[in-house]
């Protein structure tokens, strides 16, 4: 099967070796992956701060890349990206003549781990492994936008070594949200810190989940403060000991 890949902003810019262990484990599962050069954002941060016409001409460019006219899927390591073409896209193009296409390529893009669990069946990566504890974090978009809750938490159940310990509140908000982040940020750190709070309580070593962007204001406060857990991406985790 060809895949299709859309890396986003976050994972481009500042967590590389996320986009590359997502293309390693793809292809541990049989997957030819397709990556075009000329790819960008999907628009989400123009969306989310109100410039809509910006965000536009960004979703005009998305829907150019992955052309509805191939069969493949289209495959991200962010339920935020998903979330954002699946939903916002609609409201972008419902008036548009390129609604039908954008209906085409709607059906054909996944997060990670929802492609692995829901299309190809996949139960666990082989020769995945890592020693500790992790609690799992539902970003709000895997799981409020897409759907995703047990698909991940199955897949990392297969990773030789580690143990899933569930924390207080795994489906509130960790505080990012973009520009929340930026506008209300005393909120946000309050946030961060009872999502980090919660997760240290469990014992855990690691705080694992589908998005960067969670994860990276979740480590920023972890690493203001010097507390004792470490964030880690679903690829990273599954992409490990082999």
């Amino acid at each position: 099967m060809i895949i299709d890949i859309f890396i986003p902003c976050f994972v481009d810019q500042l967590f590389p070796e996320t986009g590359m262990n997502m293309v390693k484990v793809l292809e541990k599962v049989g997957c030819e992956v397709n990556y075009n050069q000329n790819q960008t954002c999907c628009g989400q941060p123009a969306f989310n701060a109100g410039f809509f016409d910006e965000a536009r001409e960004v979703a005009n460019k998305f829907l150019d890349d992955f052309s509805s006219e191939t069969s493949h899927y289209i495959v991200a390591p962010s339920a935020s990206c998903v979330g954002m073409v699946r939903n916002a896209y609609q409201d972008i193009f419902v008036k548009s003549s390129k609604l039908v296409k954008y209906r085409a390529m709607q059906k054909k893009v996944y997060e990670l781990t929802e492609f692995l669990t829901d299309v190809l069946g996949v139960t666990g990566i082989p020769g995945a492994a890592l020693q500790g504890r992790f609690t799992y974090h539902d970003s709000c978009s895997a799981l409020r936008e897409c759907g995703i809750k047990e698909g991940p938490r199955a897949l990392l159940s297969k990773v030789q070594g580690l143990e899933l310990v569930e924390m207080e509140d795994n489906e509130t908000c960790c505080g990012f949200g973009g520009t929340f982040a930026v506008k209300f940020e005393a909120i946000s750190t309050a946030m961060a810190e009872q999502k980090v709070e919660n997760a240290i309580a469990t014992g855990a070593d690691y705080i694992v989940s589908t998005d960067s962007s969670c994860l990276m204001h979740l480590e920023a406060y972890i690493q203001r403060q010097n507390k004792p857990i470490k964030t880690m991406h679903i690829a990273d985790v599954l992409a490990s000991g082999w």
